[in-house]
């Protein structure tokens, strides 16, 4: 019995230590931070023909989308890095720290990411954090990658989902 209980007991803290090493699943904004703009992003979704350990991959070279605001009108872009620029001249980079899947069927996840240090300028300075939600489309296709001929093929898979921008809480 004591054998048992110390087995189940490893079996809990190995099972922690791999879910602790996993990436985060949430996309939740730190407590204190406040969206500062949201912009709706349609585009496409660029994807690549790859070879991989176990053949060809899509690999995703990056979006390729505007961004509008509320009333529909062109305010900037977002394109590989990822990066999103405005008219205005605001720019940032992010990099993915959580992910949660879409709703939506073929649809790419929802992220949270951080902005990447020193890369915000503008109306976007101080920006800490972008959210992707409302994913519409834009996931890698199923098929079309598989023999070695198809290396270099790329594909553009429409897509269009809601960002929301978020400045740090002040320390």
């Amino acid at each position: 019995m004591k054998v048992a209980a110390l087995a189940l007991m490893g079996f809990v803290v190995s099972a922690q230590v791999i879910v602790g090493q996993q990436p985060s699943t949430s996309i939740d904004v730190p407590e204190g931070a406040h969206s500062v703009l949201q912009a709706r992003g349609e585009g496409v979704q660029v994807y690549s023909c790859n070879a991989a350990p176990s053949g060809q991959k899509w690999t995703l070279k990056g979006p390729d989308a505007k961004l509008l605001d509320s009333s529909g009108q062109v305010i900037g872009t977002h394109f590989a890095g990822p990066t999103w620029k405005l008219n205005d001249g605001g720019q940032v980079q992010g990099e993915a720290i959580g992910n949660k899947a879409s709703p939506e069927a073929g649809a790419v996840p929802w992220l949270l990411l951080r902005a990447k240090p020193g890369t915000g300028t503008g109306s976007l300075a101080g920006v800490g954090y972008i959210r992707r939600t409302e994913t519409h489309g834009g996931a890698a296709p199923g098929t079309g990658c598989d023999a070695a001929s198809d290396a270099g093929k790329t594909v553009q898979i429409p897509y269009s989902a809601t960002y929301t921008f978020y400045e740090a809480k002040k320390e």
